[in-house]
């Protein structure tokens, strides 16, 4: 079948995990945390841990048992100088720019964002559209509801698509719904078609073709 349409995550994906992008990101929700809803900061790393199995992302977490409002939220996490970390990936656009398929970021995060790295990686031009953790109210992935909403807004079946994560739990969800899938790690992992670098998805992507 052909291949329509590839989805990439943002995050630890599109650029590498070294880049402790998500670092700063993590000193903004434990600061969240601590100042805005009022949890003590003994109880704070546990908490996320909980929120994290129980509910996939710390966000959901809040909003439930906090009343946090969600785009407070996105806003106070997400404010962080992504410029400090990023810069332009000629090779990371020549590839995006080589595949004739319609290319898609697909985040847990929010679109301002997936925006900010986009522009400091130099590809904001290459992708069609982003999907954020709006796409479904704010429940994310691996959790079936957003993959639902970004396939009917893309109006392509799973099987024509490739979710391109550095999650394997995220890719549980895609393989399961049919979606091919490409594993971003330098680790060992048997289990799913892998690269190292995402500049190395194109010449994937191109075999399945």
């Amino acid at each position: 079948m052909a291949i329509d349409v590839v989805l990439f995550d943002l995050d630890n994906t599109l650029y590498a995990a070294e880049h402790a992008l998500f670092e700063l990101i993590d000193v903004r929700i434990n600061r969240y945390m601590r100042d805005v809803v009022g949890i003590a900061a003994g109880q704070v790393d546990e908490l996320r841990q909980r929120y994290w199995r129980e509910y996939g992302v710390t966000l959901q977490g809040l909003m439930r048992e906090h009343g946090a409002d969600a785009e407070d939220y996105l806003e106070y996490v997400h404010d962080i100088d992504v410029a400090s970390r990023l810069q332009h990936n000629p090779r990371l656009r020549a590839m995006l720019r080589q595949l004739p398929q319609r290319k898609f970021v697909f985040t847990n995060g929010s679109s301002d964002h997936a925006d900010r790295v986009l522009n400091c990686l130099g590809v904001a031009d290459c992708f069609d559209a982003i999907f954020d953790i709006r796409v479904s109210n704010y429940v994310p992935k691996p959790h079936p509801q957003p993959y639902h909403a970004v396939l009917r807004a893309t109006g392509v079946e799973a099987g024509r698509c490739v979710m391109v994560e550095d999650s394997p739990a995220n890719l549980c969800t895609a393989a399961e719904l049919g979606m091919k899938t490409v594993l971003v790690s330098d680790g060992c992992c048997g289990t799913w078609t892998q690269v190292a670098r995402v500049e190395q998805v194109g010449d994937v992507i191109r075999q399945w073709m």
